[in-house]
């Protein structure tokens, strides 16, 4: 009987491992993001030559993010990091308005590599905060978001501040949704009332 008490807590405790991939141009704040979510605070970073793979805890999710560097030179290698992706995290750089059109072509190369097709996207409208930023709108029309609609790609535009962690934990919640294992979390429950029955039967076999 205790182990199938034990049976439920697990199936309320055991965590979700997946991956995903940060892509994004240079200095968008992709390293902010990652260190704001791993250690909640700010931590002084240099632009990302290759990656930098934190583990973080997030509710149902134990996630292996990939930071690749967003350098034109890098690019050809992002191909190295995709595989067993479970979703993608692109930032964009609110406030970089001469890179909208490098940051869309980014975007859709990665919506479209046969890696990554399908795979949920986590898009934070970072730097949201300085006063040349463009709204989610904008960003929304100049990333061409809609072709994702066209592709049955499920996608999220989050407002955020690396700086101030702002919108990221909002990402990472609509991350978990989406990526909610389908567990049936009655199965459990049948699995307990079950044993119950079966030792039930067996003792009354006893005293029989």
């Amino acid at each position: 009987m205790g182990s199938s008490f034990k049976k439920l807590l697990s199936s309320f405790t055991t965590h979700d491992d997946r991956r995903l991939v940060m892509c994004g141009l240079d200095a968008a704040g992709k390293t902010t993001i990652l260190y704001a979510l791993k250690v909640g605070k700010i931590v002084t970073t240099i632009p990302t030559i290759g990656f930098n793979m934190e583990t973080l805890e997030y509710k149902n999710l134990l996630i292996a993010a990939w930071d690749v560097g967003g350098r034109d030179q890098l690019r050809p290698f992002l191909r190295h990091y995709y595989t067993n992706t479970s979703a993608v995290v692109f930032v964009i750089d609110s406030n970089d308005r001469d890179r909208t059109s490098d940051a869309c072509d980014q975007l859709h190369t990665l919506a479209n590599d046969e890696m990554l097709k399908n795979l949920p996207i986590l898009i934070y409208a970072n730097k949201q905060d300085l006063p040349n930023a463009l709204t989610l709108d904008e960003i929304k029309e100049k990333l061409d978001l809609s072709k994702l609609d066209e592709m049955k790609t499920k996608w999220h535009l989050q407002s955020s501040v690396a700086t101030t962690g702002d919108g990221l934990h909002d990402g990472l919640q609509w991350l978990s949704d989406v990526l909610k294992p389908k567990t049936d979390l009655k199965q459990p429950i049948l699995e307990t009332m079950n044993d119950y029955k079966s030792m039930k039967n067996d003792l009354l076999s006893i005293l029989n």
